[in-house]
């Protein structure tokens, strides 16, 4: 047995035993793609376990998350830190080993997976980001940006939905530099995938654009290495290597579903070691052979990244302005100052101002809409666009495709260089929601234009009407939405954004012109601040949005006869997020009467209320113009109004 041969098998048992420690996982991927892994780590992926955010390094992302055993197995195996007790510790509480990868908790994890097609989407993002970023800074004899994303995926990658969206426009821009590793075992926790699956996925892929390849074999390394190269060849196309192997391989459930997803138990963990020649006796063990063999590779590792390091020093002397640019976009500060007029218009133009002013500020800021750019307002005027022929364009064509964009986004903030924004409609954001929700799991700057925020959608009905969908934003953790009420609310919304590198940012704007109010940039960044702000105030009305300026007008005609405080609260999150004596000043507990007041679910607002009424939507929306459903459901300054004596009474 030679030493790379040891090295998968030391992969595999590794995994097993980490798997039947835990009494959880998924053993059936890593016995029977650890020959394609290994060859990846050892001969083609350009990496450095000592540096693991060298920014030069090929990508690999885990598509198939289920199958994290096999990653943390070939981290703890070369040298990205993961101890032996870290496998030992695999799903359990605040270990580096949890039961799906998860970006930012394990050094050397590129990417949260787990919900299947998301990793490949995000390779997707992370291929355009190469590109982008390499047509615009490589030089002459200097290619400073060059570098594969790989991914890993499943047969079940392959039948969601979002790939499809991805690959298709993977295709289409010709990312040369995307390779996949399609472990083909034709199984699923439910059985053999004939039961759903019969396609023929190469014909799929090579309609897609891509150049498809085929191991027959998932243990002949040198074929697997073969097609990788055959891959890398291929400067036209994106790469799926479809590589034919046996899940649960080596035990007794070689081929079985039940080796997806369950311990394989001693009895097999005892044969596939007699399978394997496994000659060792002791539990979670690296042989001394294996730890030489991956000492020599770190050797070319390092040589590899030291090369590149001179390389961009030689670039710095040579192109000073464009390193500068480069490190500074790598850092990804953006702090900036947005300054717009507050005038009468709707927020997505208000938006569409904002991005408009900060494009020359920051450079790497880069994105598009799901083919709603001019109703988005997501264009950055004078920009190109990105194409397989203009890589250098920064303006987007998504597509028609919600989900794979925002996991597209994503990829591209993972990448790093970048800052990623997309845009739809906001009744669309639940076509997204599984990627979004993956943007705030990560902690990642992505930004979220979503336009058409309410009933005032109007005619187009229903269908485009988003009553829950607020809700559902402000329900995922690590998520920020602004509802912004004019202009300058609107710039503070972008400002916050561009400034929170830990998160991503929604942004939910009108398709219908609101006029200013008194707004306050810097208060508006503080999540909720006072538009009118009477003392003593006999009741309090909070909106957020086109509705503020309702209750504006409202407050207005009752001065004189009540002492009214209007309070706007653009983001929830970052008001909660505020010390409590801020709160407290924003909204005192003495005034007990409260009216809120928001075209949307009213599900959230009850911890804001003391005595009073929520003023929402209760029902879905009509087809109608917007002026009559707000008539129809009660978003006049009359309706407001009458609530304020009823509460007041």
């Amino acid at each position: 047995m030679n030493r790379k041969e040891l090295t998968i098998n030391t992969i595999r048992l590794l995994s097993a035993e980490m798997i039947e420690k835990a009494k959880s996982g998924h053993p059936g991927l890593p016995l029977g793609a650890s020959p394609s892994a290994v060859t990846l780590f050892a001969d083609a992926l350009k990496h450095n376990p000592k540096d693991p955010n060298w920014f030069d390094r090929d990508r690999f992302i885990l598509s198939a998350g289920h199958g994290s055993a096999m990653l943390y197995s070939l981290l703890h195996v070369f040298g990205y830190g993961l101890s032996k007790e870290d496998l030992m510790d695999f799903r359990q509480i605040d270990s580096l080993t949890p039961g799906h990868p998860e970006y930012g908790h394990t050094v050397g994890v590129e990417a949260t997976t787990g919900p299947l097609g998301q990793g490949l989407s995000m390779a997707v993002g992370m291929a355009i980001a190469e590109k982008h970023l390499g047509a615009k800074f490589n030089k002459k004899d200097f290619n400073i940006i060059d570098h594969y994303t790989y991914a890993l995926v499943g047969d079940g990658c392959l039948m969601e939905g979002i790939t499809n969206e991805a690959s298709s426009l993977a295709g289409h821009l010709g990312l040369s530099k995307l390779i996949c590793l399609y472990d083909s075992n034709n199984i699923t926790i439910e059985g053999d995938t004939e039961i759903a699956f019969s396609e023929d996925v190469r014909k799929r892929y090579e309609a897609l654009g891509w150049q498809t390849l085929y191991v027959e074999d998932g243990n002949d390394t040198h074929a697997i290495l073969e097609k990788i190269n055959e891959a890398k060849a291929d400067k036209e196309r994106p790469s799926l290597i479809v590589v034919r192997t046996k899940i649960g391989y080596g035990t007794g459930k070689e081929g079985m579903s039940s080796a997806h997803g369950e311990p394989l138990g001693l009895d097999n963990i005892n044969l596939l070691r007699k399978n394997l020649k496994w000659d060792y006796d002791q539990e979670f063990f690296v042989p001394n052979e294996v730890t030489e063999y991956i000492e020599e590779l770190q050797e070319k590792f390092e040589t590899e990244e030291n090369k590149w390091k001179k390389l961009f020093e030689e670039y710095k002397k040579v192109y000073p302005k464009e390193a500068s640019e480069l490190e500074a976009d790598i850092c990804g500060d953006a702090d900036v100052n947005i300054e717009i007029e507050n005038s009468e218009k709707a927020t997505r133009a208000s938006s569409g101002d904002a991005l408009n002013y900060v494009k020359d500020l920051l450079p790497n800021l880069f994105g598009g809409s799901a083919d709603l750019g001019p109703s988005n307002k997501s264009v950055m005027k004078g920009e190109e666009y990105f194409s397989k022929n203009n890589p250098l364009g920064r303006n987007f064509h998504f597509g028609v495709r919600e989900h794979a964009m925002a996991a597209i986004c994503n990829g591209i903030a993972l990448h790093g260089g970048l800052i990623p924004y997309c845009a739809t409609f906001l009744i669309f954001s639940d076509y997204l929601k599984p990627a979004a929700r993956l943007s705030a799991l990560m902690g990642l700057r992505v930004i979220y234009i979503l336009t058409h925020d309410s009933i005032g959608v109007g005619e187009d009905g229903p269908t485009h009407q988003p009553i829950e969908q607020l809700l559902m934003l402000r329900s995922i953790p690590n998520m920020t939405v602004f509802r912004p009420a004019d202009c300058l609310e609107t710039a503070a919304s972008w400002e916050a954004a561009l400034s929170n590198k830990k998160g991503p940012t929604a942004i939910c704007l009108t398709r219908q012109k609101l006029k200013p109010v008194n707004s306050n940039k810097e208060n508006a960044k503080r999540g909720a601040y006072p538009v009118i702000d009477e003392k003593d105030p006999d009741i309090i009305l909070l909106a957020t949005g086109s509705e503020v300026n309702l209750c504006v007008e409202a407050a207005k005609e009752l001065k004189g006869k009540y002492k009214i405080k209007v309070v706007s609260m653009p983001s929830r999150e970052v008001f909660e997020k505020q010390d409590k004596s801020y709160r407290e000043e924003v909204l005192p507990s003495s005034v007990t009467k409260r009216l809120v007041v928001e075209a949307a679910s009213p599900i959230g607002w009850e911890g804001y209320m003391k005595e009073g009424k929520i003023l929402a939507m209760r029902s879905f929306g009509a087809s109608a113009k917007a002026s009559d459903l707000m008539l129809k459901f009660g978003f006049t300054k009359e309706n407001v109004i009458k609530l304020v004596e009823e509460i007041l009474r």
